[in-house]
């Protein structure tokens, strides 16, 4: 039993490792945006913004959900991870939504 437990958290390690470098990465292109936005023209920039804040937003609701998962105990992890992978979808999905706007 010690060694399905060690598996687990070594599964919870990796994924929440990996959940890391994604929103790291995330956090990039959502900097990448904001970049753009302010070489847009005053009416997009303003809706451009607004879309960053909203994104920001987003992240830091992903970053929450990341620290709880953290901190979840080992029988707790499997079922929080699918609220996690939720929330990165959701994240991952505006912020392509929001490039592709940006183009």
């Amino acid at each position: 039993n010690f060694l399905c437990t060690e598996a687990k958290m070594e599964d919870k390690k990796a994924y929440q490792d990996s959940m890391e470098t994604k929103l790291s990465e995330l956090g990039v292109k959502i900097d990448q945006l904001q970049v753009k936005a302010e070489k847009a023209g005053t009416d997009a920039k303003a809706n451009f913004n607004q879309q960053i804040e909203d994104l920001k937003t987003k992240r830091h609701a992903m970053q929450q959900k990341l620290a709880e998962f953290k901190s979840s105990g080992d029988e707790a992890w499997a079922s929080m991870q699918t609220g996690l992978k939720s929330a990165w979808d959701e994240l991952s999905s505006a912020v392509e939504d929001a490039a592709s706007k940006f183009k």
